[in-house]
């Protein structure tokens, strides 16, 4: 591919990632893998080249652009090189019009940087949200250790017991360690949230929303298997995907249970008021996530962003009926906004007298209402916010 033809490749995948933003459709992580999926013939060079220009016009463009032209185009207001190739060449963008307007760039659109603000973030927190993401390993203390573990690469150190930090793009998942179950790929944050929780050996866990069960490998591994964990999750698909990781990290998990949204407890009736702890992972925006999905800036509108506290709030609720006496739930998502929460501590708390939060140590982090929140720029890690709640 031409260097031209590199941004017209982008111009069209960028079409499509904000058609599929504005539908709440497919990522862009799985929107470029399936247009190279189908174009062979483009190398690794250009398919780097081209995933590279269509995140840099994501980043810099914080309200949804018109169109991909227009994305790039605003990339081309700041770089003379791109705006080079949009010369009419053979299967290269075409020139500029004279009255052709660049998309607006910012952080976000007005009323999400206006959430954000309203959340205790300034211009710098904001903008280490958009960053890049290095790539954080967890060593799976059922298998190994992190002290005597030999990796194809050496890797950071990291806050976390088992933690590792390896460049962005380190292919870790070919590596034997990988294949064999020693390793996980998990955000520090992720890992420190686990190590903070009030458990114990012999304690029935409910993973309330497992997805595809990084946290409950976490909890077998913290626990050395001496926990009687039940993962739970509404996703089908995500939650197939536990056993064959839990069998390759030889994690013991007691079961997995599918959940019919909104009519939970009918499942999870076998452990109405006896869980010792209840972890809820819970859906959220994602807005800690943008380092690796910056299109979720897009993504999100108040109307969703309602729609997501109602969940979240309801699964609090189920939770708060699995509890035993004195039990605990540990509330956690990957945003920092406080709608998502410090808000629904709050909420809860006003719901269910008697409850109480109870503050927990991760070693990184800043208080936020009755809770802790973490970011990139002053955490090194995903943005997450975590509080416990213990039961009366």
């Amino acid at each position: 591919m031409t260097p031209a033809a590199r941004v017209q490749a982008a111009i069209e995948l960028l079409d499509t990632i904000i058609a599929s933003a504005r539908a709440k459709g497919a990522p862009a992580d799985r929107i470029i893998a399936d247009y190279f999926r189908a174009r062979r013939y483009a190398g690794s060079k250009d398919r780097r080249a081209v995933r590279d220009l269509v995140y840099r016009a994501i980043r810099l463009c914080g309200p949804v652009p018109a169109s991909g032209r227009a994305a790039m185009l605003a990339v081309a207001t700041q770089d003379e090189a791109v705006a080079a190739l949009f010369d009419g060449s053979a299967h290269g963008p075409a020139p500029r019009g004279e009255s052709e307007e660049a998309a607006n760039t910012g952080l976000a659109p007005k009323w999400l940087a206006a959430a954000l603000r309203a959340s205790g973030l300034g211009g710098r927190e904001i903008a280490a949200l958009l960053g890049r993401a290095p790539l954080d390993i967890r060593v799976n203390a059922l298998k190994a250790d992190r002290a005597d573990l030999t990796l194809p690469e050496q890797g950071e150190t990291l806050a976390s017991a088992q933690g590792l930090r390896f460049a962005t793009g380190t292919p870790v998942e070919t590596w034997d360690a990988y294949t064999q179950g020693l390793i996980e790929v998990q955000d520090l944050g992720s890992q420190l949230i686990v190590e903070a929780l009030p458990i114990a050996a012999g304690d029935t866990i409910i993973d309330l929303c497992a997805g595809g069960g990084g946290k409950t490998l976490a909890l077998a591994a913290r626990l050395g298997n001496a926990a009687s964990i039940i993962a739970a999750d509404t996703d089908k698909r995500r939650l197939g995907n536990l056993a064959p990781r839990a069998a390759r990290a030889g994690a013991a998990v007691d079961h997995t249970v599918l959940l019919d949204p909104g009519r939970e407890l009918r499942a999870l009736g076998p452990w109405a008021g006896k869980a010792d702890h209840v972890l809820i992972d819970a859906p959220c925006s994602g807005s800690g996530t943008w380092r690796r999905s910056p299109e979720g800036r897009w993504r999100l509108d108040p109307a969703e962003l309602a729609r997501l506290n109602a969940l979240q709030d309801h699964v609090l609720d189920v939770a708060a009926q699995l509890v035993r006496s004195g039990g605990a739930i540990s509330f956690v998502t990957c945003s920092v906004l406080d709608a998502e929460g410090a808000d629904r501590i709050t909420a809860f708390l006003s719901r269910h007298p008697g409850w109480r939060s109870e503050p927990l140590t991760l070693g990184l982090g800043r208080p936020r209402g009755a809770g802790i929140r973490l970011d990139p720029l002053h955490d090194g890690t995903d943005g997450f916010f975590i509080a416990c709640l213990r039961s009366p």
